[in-house]
């Protein structure tokens, strides 16, 4: 996997949050009677906070468009939207939802299985050794870190997360990683365990990722603050795979690297060249 180049959606699902002018664009990358895939964005929950439910998420604006009949929930007749899955605040990429409580349940059941096969790419400080590795470490919330994970070999839940390296640069890597289980912050936290925390990942040890780092004599604006190439945790869910969950037929969505991580990478490409394994 190793195109970056963006794609158009042929749907978007225009939202929006009032309370605090807040707007998106989401757009759709799968449909048909039963379920219905998006984009996420970073920044935006997906479902109700626990600790601020008043907070924005996906879910609550997709339902607020439904009950006020927008353009977008009309044509497609939707009266109902779930989701059996979620994705971090700040991590981006697909979330497939369904049109019914029948197909719901089927997909919950489906995400209780390890017939999903999600994947992400991801962006981490540090240079791997090896092409493919894993990190088998079980999981539990950190109890001195509400909202937090933790590793925890005795009262943990079992955790595997399987990473192959897509480009190795000068203190960084891009990986390709797939949580073979589905835990909280799981990716982030056996990075984080592996010495590779995420770009930006604060809360597991990631560091922001500035141009003035990797471009040699690089020059200030006076007065003006200098802005992260990617300001949120470097996390993207590209690609979902798994059997459709009323036709058992393979069902394969994709969805585009965004625009942060491909500046990310370019100037990675650029200013920190990618070294093959055994390089000192």
């Amino acid at each position: 996997m190793h195109d970056t180049s963006p794609m158009t959606s042929s749907a978007v699902l225009k939202l929006s949050w009032p309370q605090t002018h807040g707007y998106w664009e989401i757009p759709v990358l799968f449909e048909d009677e039963h379920l219905l895939a998006v984009e996420k964005p970073a920044g935006l929950l997906t479902s109700p906070d626990r600790y601020d439910p008043d907070r924005p998420n996906l879910m609550r604006l997709l339902h607020a468009g439904i009950s006020v009949g927008k353009t977008w929930a009309k044509t497609r007749g939707l009266a109902y939207l779930a989701n059996a899955h979620r994705l971090d605040f700040d991590t981006s990429g697909i979330l497939l939802l369904a049109k019914s409580k029948s197909v719901l349940v089927k997909l919950v059941n489906l995400f209780g299985t390890d017939k999903p096969r999600k994947r992400y790419v991801g962006l981490a400080q540090g240079t791997a050794k090896h092409e493919h590795f894993e990190v088998d470490a079980p999981l539990a919330p950190d109890p001195y870190k509400p909202g937090l994970m933790r590793i925890d070999m005795k009262n943990g839940k079992k955790s595997l997360t399987r990473f192959k390296v897509i480009e190795n640069f000068a203190g960084y890597a891009l990986l390709e990683c797939e949580p073979v289980t589905g835990r909280t912050h799981q990716i982030r936290v056996h990075l984080q365990r592996a010495g590779m925390p995420l770009v930006a990942d604060e809360s597991y040890g990631g560091l922001p990722l500035f141009l003035s780092r990797l471009k040699p004599n690089y020059r200030f604006k006076r007065g003006a603050e200098e802005h992260p190439l990617i300001k949120r945790v470097a996390l993207h869910a590209f690609r979902l795979e798994m059997p459709h969950p009323i036709t058992g037929e393979p069902l394969v969505i994709d969805s585009p690297w965004p625009k942060d991580l491909r500046v990310a990478v370019k100037y990675l490409r650029k200013f920190a060249p990618a070294r093959q394994f055994g390089e000192a």
